[in-house]
C-alpha cells in the first residue's frame, strides 16, 4: 500500500479511535456517527481503487462492527439507568 493511500485512509482510524475512547458520555454519539461517516467515505474509496487493500477493508468491517456494537450498548445501559431511577427523578 503507498504512503499516500494510507493517508489518505487515516481520518477514519483517528475517528474510530475517538469515538471508541471518548470519556464524556454525551458526545459518544456523534463521535460514533462521525466515525461511521468516514469509515463509509473510505470504503467507497477503497472500492474505487485497484490492488490489494483486503486489510483495511476488514479494518473498516470490523471498526463498523464494532461502533454498531458500542451504540446498541451505550442505549441499553441508557434505558437501564432510566428505568431504575425512582419514577419521581424521571424525566
Amino acid at each position: 500500500m503507498s504512503t499516500v493511500a494510507y493517508g489518505q485512509g487515516h481520518l477514519w482510524r483517528t475517528l474510530y479511535r475517538a469515538a471508541i475512547f471518548e470519556p464524556d458520555l454525551t458526545e459518544i454519539p456523534r463521535r460514533i456517527a462521525e466515525a461511521q461517516k468516514e469509515i463509509v467515505h473510505r470504503a467507497r474509496e477503497l472500492f474505487q481503487e485497484t490492488g490489494n487493500n483486503i486489510q483495511e477493508v476488514q479494518a473498516l468491517d470490523s471498526a463498523l462492527g464494532t461502533l454498531h456494537v458500542f451504540r446498541s450498548t451505550l442505549k441499553k445501559s441508557a434505558g437501564s439507568v432510566r428505568n431504575s431511577q425512582p419514577s419521581s427523578l424521571r424525566a
